[in-house]
């Protein structure tokens, strides 16, 4: 079995269930299965063929849903970008990730006719209107400045709703989605359908989703929390998307009450400002049965302050990119421990270990390693760092976690160096390499630091050549080639960095700093 496959089934058996909502319009089981039968018939139209490798710069909407699905029907393999990196970091994974097929938005075009030619693997670009009537808009007028551009629209009336696709294997790679990495460069972890399958499948029935449930899909859908949590459960359960576009808690507000959504999935950073949200009203979220944190650690405090104002479950789970994601969820049906991103899920086996793989006592702390169907196949021709990754069919996540007597497991730190921005990961070295890119930078290292809305920020410690030089020349610098919330909010100057006696800097002694330093 497969995501599209099931898709497909569940069109067949529950036609005029309603599968989405998305800016006051809807769909049925049966509208949105004959349109991606129709993208993927419009797809193998283009030449497109099994294996073939699609990129998605696209925000949470029905065209994302379609463009997914559909892609996966053909056998092509999708891989999903943030919309907002900039043009190196699309680059990069287009390049990296052999994209033969771009479907964007279209406020794409003048980029893509500025970098095409760069792109020469790159046959197609897919537009996707953006009026907010969906996608009952005409096609896009003036396509023609390149013939590499197609519309969206015109791709599905191409299409045929005969159309079969290829037999797709379980093993055969769905997904790449690219992670950054401690080199600098993101690693494209590649998932296959068996994959993304098995883990909506346990994922769904383990938060008891149904036909009846109606989740707010808020999350990026480009992200792989969102992909699993909030569209690929919930469809293969039968039950509704309500899609937005962006999250505002206004809005988040609005759409559960005027829709009684059921299950709303955010990272912390949404919960905090939800919370906060001076005209949110609890009533507004009388109808949610069930709220899935993940992304970062929740503070236990907002846990328990969230759950006494709104009176729902929060359910804090774990998870990452290389298994599908999750791997733990707190559970439902007996106590939920705050802290504790609860106990392994159905089919999947996660233990703490020691240096030599050996699982340590209760209590005790080690790496947390994962065992199951959701475990990627390895990184995208990257063979050494699958290795390093996956040893004796398990995947060490390089996350220190201890385990209680009850099989409830604790995150007490993350990956070396990771920095969460409002559950986006950055990880310092891409930052730096940025800064040493600069003429007027001599060393940089940059960390994590406390912030109240995001959960953390980035902050950047400078050793500079030009004394001269700002704060704000840096980060506008940064903003040139980094996705804005990798971009330093405060950066310091420094006349040296603190090293070991082999010249390392050590980001420990940075940390442990009281410094009041430049204006950020």
């Amino acid at each position: 079995m497969n995501l599209p496959l099931q898709l497909h089934k569940t069109a067949k058996a529950s036609a005029n269930q309603i599968a989405y909502y998305f800016m006051g319009q809807s769909s049925t089981y049966a509208e949105l299965d004959e349109a991606i039968t129709k993208f993927a018939s419009g797809l193998a139209k283009l030449g497109v063929k099994q294996g073939d490798h699609i990129a998605l710069l696209l925000g949470n909407s029905p065209h994302f849903v379609i463009s997914l699905y559909g892609a996966l029907r053909l056998g092509a393999t999708v891989i999903p970008i943030n919309p907002i990196y900039t043009q190196d970091e699309i680059g990069y994974i287009l390049n990296n990730g052999d994209v033969k097929v771009v479907v964007g938005l279209d406020l794409m075009i003048p980029i893509a006719e500025k970098v095409h030619q760069l792109l020469p693997k790159v046959e197609h670009y897919i537009i996707c209107e953006t009026e907010q009537n969906g996608l009952g808009n005409p096609a896009i007028e003036d396509l023609s400045v390149f013939s590499k551009m197609k519309s969206f629209t015109s791709i599905v009336a191409a299409g045929d709703l005969d159309f079969q696709g290829p037999e797709l294997k379980s093993d055969d790679t769905a997904l790449i989605l690219y992670t950054s990495g401690t080199t600098g460069k993101p690693k494209g972890a590649m998932l296959t359908h068996q994959n993304l399958y098995s883990n909506a499948r346990d994922v769904g029935a383990y938060l008891k989703m149904n036909q009846a449930d109606r989740v707010i899909t808020t999350l990026p859908m480009f992200h792989v929390f969102c992909l699993t949590v909030s569209l690929n459960a919930p469809l293969l359960r039968g039950a509704s998307l309500l899609i937005v576009p962006k999250f505002s808690p206004k809005e988040i507000f609005r759409l559960a009450k005027e829709l009684k959504a059921t299950v709303f999935a955010g990272v912390p950073t949404m919960y905090n400002f939800l919370y906060q949200y001076p005209e949110g009203n609890p009533d507004d979220l009388r109808t949610l049965r069930l709220c899935i944190s993940g992304g970062a650690s929740m503070p236990v405090a907002l846990l328990k302050n969230f759950e006494q104002k709104f009176h729902v479950l929060v359910s804090e789970g774990y998870g990452l990119s290389e298994a599908s994601p999750v791997t733990c969820f707190n559970p439902l049906d007996r106590p939920r421990k705050p802290g504790s991103i609860g106990v392994s899920i159905p089919n999947v086996e996660n233990k703490v270990v020691n240096e030599l793989g050996e699982e340590v006592p209760i209590g005790e702390v080690g790496e947390l390693i994962v065992q199951g169907p959701n475990v990627m196949k390895g990184y995208y021709k990257m063979p050494e760092e699958t290795s390093a990754a996956i040893r004796n069919g398990w995947l060490y996540t390089g996350d220190m976690a201890r385990m209680d007597e009850e099989g409830y497991f604790y995150i007490v730190d993350r990956k070396k160096d990771l920095i969460i921005v409002g559950g986006y990961n950055v990880y310092p070295r891409e930052v730096e390499e940025v800064l040493y890119n600069h003429p007027d930078v001599v060393e940089a290292a940059v960390l994590g630091v406390p912030d109240p809305n995001q959960g953390e920020a980035v902050k950047a410690y400078v050793v500079s050549n030009n004394h001269e030089i700002t704060c704000e020349q840096l980060q506008n610098y940064c903003r040139e080639h980094l996705a804005k919330y990798k971009v330093p909010t405060s950066i310091e100057f420094l006349a040296e960095l603190p090293k070991n006696t082999t010249g390392k800097i050590l980001r420990r002694a940075l940390r442990s700093q009281v410094t009041q330093g430049s204006p950020a």
